[in-house]
């Protein structure tokens, strides 16, 4: 599959207070004109309010789409949703969870990527946005983008594209992992194959096979 992308935002940011309760927080980022240098951490310049869920090998890139804002958007019509302020690291059109896989690899810029995980929305969204329920919305609508490893260094720009180079899983989507994980009994070799997707986060991996395991243990509950 053929699959390019022109990056619109490279985007870092600091910890701040975040409103309304002042929490330490790096969702809010601003915009960088010019190459930024790429690391197996993440961004040069970019920093986690919380480094026990967020950033990591396995997140040190965040992408998340204009047609996710969009989709948000449209679900929240009184909400003001503005394109860059979920905190993503990338931001772009053309690549959503509907055509992306878990496992493939990008060319950003100089740098080499690879999709890993989706985002799991959490109550800061809520906060940024100033509407409660608004990361449960972004997860039903399943367009809250994914992160991605870094697996080789380098430098991104804006304008710069995101090629991908390589799929490992063409069936494992992240649209299709994400409505496995919120349905209430999925099945267990869908499980089981989505767990098996080359370069899949060992931490969603181990969620899912032991998911299945216990659905299996527990055919009637």
């Amino acid at each position: 599959m053929t699959l390019e992308v022109r990056l619109d935002a490279v985007r870092v940011g600091g910890v701040r207070p975040l409103p309304r309760e002042g929490q330490p927080s790096a969702i809010d980022k601003h915009e960088v004109d010019g190459p930024v240098q790429v690391t197996t951490l993440g961004l040069a310049g970019d920093e986690h309010g919380d480094p026990r869920v967020h950033g990591g090998p396995e997140k040190a890139l965040h992408f998340f789409s204009v047609e996710g804002y969009r989709k948000l958007a449209d679900a929240l019509p009184d909400v003001d949703v503005r394109i860059g302020s979920l905190g993503e690291n990338l931001r772009g059109v053309g690549a959503t969870e509907q055509n992306v896989c878990v496992g493939d690899v990008f060319r950003l810029g100089t740098a080499l990527a690879q999709v890993s995980r989706p985002r799991s929305p959490c109550w800061k969204i809520d906060h940024v946005l100033d509407h409660d329920g608004a990361n449960l919305t972004l997860a039903e609508l399943r367009c809250q983008g994914w992160y991605l490893r870094v697996l080789e260094e380098g430098e991104v720009a804006a304008g710069d594209r995101m090629t991908l180079v390589d799929r490992h899983s063409p069936a494992a989507t992240l649209d299709r992992l994400l409505r496995v994980q919120q349905e209430h009994r999925p099945d267990v070799a869908e499980l089981r194959e989505l767990a098996g997707a080359t370069g899949l986060a060992d931490q969603i991996r181990r969620r899912l096979l032991g998911r299945a395991q216990w659905l299996q243990a527990n055919p009637g509950a």
